[in-house]
């Protein structure tokens, strides 16, 4: 993957001026304008600007300033905070306005000098909580979509960021600071892992592409992995991802990756379950010419379980989580499947075909089954799979279907953590009666009607009970314009809120 790697450092006891940086982040609020023992210059200049009108310190204003670093340029930027104490998510995003303004710059080395106001963070908030926030907030808004220009810009972003505050000495103060900057890094890698993936133009990411990328992450880990080729699918009687990936020269792929972190493969087991259609015209029932394009991101759920084993293998927590990648090209041509088709998934119930563009919650039904076979005791899907949700939620929040009220609440906890906005979708009984066909178990379309709740019905079915989360990312997976940490085009969304559930139930 591609993701710049940041060097991230807490530094104290020195004046700022004496660090090398091309630009200096200064959090400034309205009652506190003079943050920082600051040379007497960068003071006036401050001043000056506000005596002009030109910043006031209101929420995420920002602004910047020339100044002189040593002996050399720098830029001085500002960013307003407002007149209360901001919460984790606020600072999130915050600093990932600052790591924007520096990219603005082209700032190697960026330096984030800490108000004196900080120390009051710690009376209301976690100081470990505050440092991650910052850190994973800087790393994800500095983050860029790789392009292939034929001229390609040196400059890729910060490489250096070093928090500094000159009063704080106090070496628990540090310990905790470290501690959330560790944390931060980690699930900003994850995410910027699955942006990358998510990214890859279909023409460089076929199924075999994306089972060599699940491959390369097990071994960089020392982790366990199988892919199961097109000849094993049909031995273990895998018809749901053999019949969405007919249709394409590109064979389908089942991945698994597991993830140890107890002694023995035993106990609970969360397994995660990532839809991986590289590309999806819609089969048969083909999707329209407008907007086709974004379908290389159709494997965003995919890549969010890649991305949260990512995150997981630095943070290293002692649990058991497995990966399943059930992976198909669903393209037209005359071995596609067709409406009107009945299939048997590897579970044993048939299915009829009365869409091929509902072919996600298709080889999920797959993915479900496998992950119970080899030992998942929760599960949670994860997939782009109807536009009905954004029409219910737009690309702010991403849909959920569960069978458990208890683990979906704690989950959506989880997101309010991170900031990754989770709402429940009804999953009435009346939804699960629409699945009935008049010829087979299942059928794999309803209509428009509840389209989102019972997509995700039709996989929870495939659960049998067993405590599931669907979630439904097709409209926050990949955006048309870029939004507080995410960038235009792939976000990486739900990693940060699996990894933060799964290491709060640790």
């Amino acid at each position: 993957m591609t993701y710049n790697t940041l060097e991230v450092t807490w530094k104290t006891a020195i004046p700022v001026e004496s660090l090398e940086a091309h630009a200096v982040i200064c959090l400034v609020s309205e009652a506190e304008w003079i943050t920082g023992h600051f040379p007497e210059s960068w003071k006036q200049a401050i001043i000056s600007v506000k005596e002009r009108g030109l910043f006031n310190g209101s929420e995420n204003q920002l602004f910047t300033i020339p100044v002189k670093q040593g002996s050399a340029a720098a830029t001085l930027v500002l960013v307003g905070t407002g007149e209360h104490p901001m919460s984790v998510d606020e600072l999130r995003n915050l600093a990932a306005k600052a790591a924007k303004a520096s990219l603005q710059v082209s700032a190697d080395e960026v330096v984030f000098a800490m108000p004196s106001s900080l120390v009051s963070y710690s009376d209301t908030l976690d100081i470990s909580k505050v440092a991650h926030a910052l850190t994973e907030g800087f790393i994800l808004g500095a983050y860029r979509r790789k392009n292939y220009k034929q001229k390609q810009k040196a400059y890729i972003g910060p490489s250096k960021l070093t928090f500094h505050q000159e009063k704080i000495t106090d070496p628990d103060f540090q310990k905790e600071w470290e501690k959330g900057i560790e944390r931060g890094q980690a699930f900003a890698a994850g995410t910027n892992y699955a942006r990358d993936l998510t990214n890859l133009p279909g023409n460089m990411l076929v199924p075999e592409d994306l089972a060599v990328a699940s491959k390369q992450l097990a071994e960089k880990h020392g982790l366990e992995y199988s892919i199961l080729d097109e000849r094993e699918l049909e031995e273990k009687g895998m018809g749901g991802i053999l019949a969405v990936g007919k249709g394409s020269i590109h064979p389908p792929k089942m991945i698994v990756i597991k993830y140890q972190g107890k002694e023995t493969w035993d106990g609970d087991i969360v397994g995660l379950v990532g839809k991986g259609i590289t590309f999806d015209t819609g089969g048969i029932s083909l999707k329209p010419r407008v907007g086709m394009e974004e379908m290389i991101s159709d494997m965003g759920g995919a890549a969010t379980v890649l991305g949260a084993l990512e995150t997981l293998c630095i943070l290293r927590p002692k649990l058991n989580t497995l990966i399943i990648i059930p992976t198909a090209e669903n393209m037209p041509s005359g071995s596609a499947f067709k409406p009107g088709d009945v299939i048997t998934t590897l579970s044993g119930r048939t299915v009829e075909i009365l869409n091929t563009d509902a072919e996600g919650r298709v080889v999920l039904a797959d993915g479900m089954t496998y992950a119970k076979e080899l030992g998942a005791t929760s599960l949670i899907d994860v997939a782009t799979l109807t536009g009905a949700v954004l029409s219910a939620l737009g690309d702010v929040a991403t849909g959920a279907v569960s069978n458990d009220e208890t683990f979906l609440s704690r989950f959506i906890s989880a997101s309010r953590r991170t900031g990754e906005k989770v709402w429940p979708l009804p999953a009435y009984p009346e939804f699960q009666e629409m699945l009935r066909s008049d010829v087979a178990d299942l059928r794999n379309s309803t209509g428009r009607n509840a389209a989102s709740s019972t997509a995700g019905l039709f996989i929870g079915t495939f659960a049998d009970g067993m405590p599931w989360i669907h979630l439904d990312i097709a409209g926050t997976a990949f955006l048309s314009k870029e939004r507080g940490v995410n960038p235009k085009g792939a976000t990486g969304v739900m990693v940060r809120t699996i990894v933060e559930w799964i290491t709060s139930v640790e």
